[in-house]
């Protein structure tokens, strides 16, 4: 793994696979995040990271988008607050409670994180 990347796994729930993500922090490797990617491995994934928690700061875009996504919103405290199936191409997609980290990861691991639930984030 690079410097940048880092390990997620459900702290609820050992039987899911972690995933193996890109530390997103800078306000370029936010707004590249997924786009114009097609395709991506089952355990890959980004975590877009915002100063603090907030509805507004980790909206999201699904613009240029070739694939559809599952999302994870992340509070300070790593739970997770809210999640979605994001759909390529649509305009915007919003957690319902404020977040700080966004983790966009492969849709056929859409149920992997549930409202309520622990994550870790592991730096190597």
């Amino acid at each position: 793994m690079t410097k940048n990347s880092i390990q997620i796994r459900n702290l609820n729930n050992d039987r899911i696979d972690p995933i193996q993500a890109r530390w997103c922090q800078s306000f370029f490797s936010r707004l590249q995040g997924f786009t114009f990617r097609s395709e991506l491995a089952e355990n890959e994934g980004l975590v877009l990271v915002e100063a603090r928690d907030s509805r507004m700061d980790t909206a999201i875009h699904m613009f240029f988008v070739w694939t559809d996504l599952a999302i994870a919103w992340v509070n300070s405290g790593n739970t997770v607050v809210d999640v979605a199936l994001a759909k390529a191409w649509r305009p915007f997609y919003a957690s319902a409670k404020p977040a700080r980290y966004v983790i966009e990861f492969h849709p056929k691991r859409h149920g992997d994180f549930k409202p309520g639930e622990q994550v870790s984030f592991n730096h190597d």
